[in-house]
């Protein structure tokens, strides 16, 4: 279970304003912790912070966008002051998809700034502190989508990947310094953000997952790193990991033609 004396006073949550940052934001409030929301929208993020004060908690907000290089020395400069127990990192959006040779560079470019650049500094940073006074947290929250390639992810699976890996390795860096890392590996949930994607949450035999579900298993399994498999998703997980990719790659495939059926994904070619 999670322990507030362990990760506080401060939490730090980078995707803060909605969705899974908004329910981690809600239950971080009611454990008592004080709370730094970053987000790109002002008038969410300020929803969210208000909420939380209505709480108890005392609550910063930094409205970034995460791709802008100045960003994180934003971010720092609002919690010099301040002693961070948790770095929650859950803004790693697929903030574009398109087919990678087609797609324009910069967009894609985007896209690892937000999943990996940012989360790099930020991590960087506070797990330094946190390294220093012998406790914290560093929650980092992931995709299914890094476990096997898709169409229209190629850069997306790709940082998720990463993200995987980067958990993976902090844990074995950190575990003997009193800091806790986990990579809090989602599958589909019911956010915001994946409704405006166009994601079809009734397609027959679809595992969905709330918001406020997901945070709390990332919570309660915060020292159990380095990875949590959110929504009872392991058995799909360890499928995506067999070696004969092919198939296992055009499976998915169509499973996501059905989950994004707005959207116009060609069928998988056999060959």
């Amino acid at each position: 279970m999670f322990d507030p004396k362990r990760y506080g006073p401060w939490a730090v949550i980078a995707g803060g304003s909605e969705g899974v940052g908004a329910a981690f934001a809600d239950q971080l409030a009611d454990a008592g912790l004080n709370l730094v929301l970053i987000a790109r929208k002002p008038g969410p993020l300020e929803q969210t912070a208000a909420a939380a004060r209505a709480r108890g908690a005392e609550v910063r907000t930094v409205a970034v966008d995460l791709t802008d290089p100045a960003a994180v020395a934003e971010i720092v400069a609002a919690t010099e002051d301040v002693e961070v127990g948790l770095l929650i990192y859950n803004a790693g959006a697929n903030s574009y998809g398109s087919e990678f040779v087609l797609g324009e560079l910069d967009r894609f470019r985007a896209v690892v700034d937000l999943n990996i650049t940012a989360q790099l500094a930020l991590v960087h940073h506070f797990g330094a502190r946190m390294r220093a006074a012998g406790r914290g947290g560093l929650l980092l929250v992931g995709s299914m989508s890094g476990f096997l390639g898709g169409y229209h992810q190629t850069v997306y699976a790709g940082v998720k990947a990463f993200g995987r890996l980067f958990a993976e390795s902090l844990w074995l860096e950190l575990r003997e310094h009193g800091v806790d890392v986990l990579e809090l590996v989602l599958g589909v949930t019911r956010t915001p953000a994946m409704e405006r994607a166009g994601l079809n949450f009734d397609v027959p035999g679809m595992r969905v997952s709330e918001p406020a579900d997901v945070a709390r298993e990332g919570l309660d399994h915060l020292a159990d790193g380095p990875l949590w498999i959110a929504g009872g998703n392991a058995e799909a997980v360890a499928r995506r990991n067999g070696l004969d990719r092919a198939p296992l790659l055009l499976k998915s495939h169509e499973r996501m033609r059905a989950l994004f059926a707005a959207r116009d994904l060609p069928a998988g070619q056999k060959g």
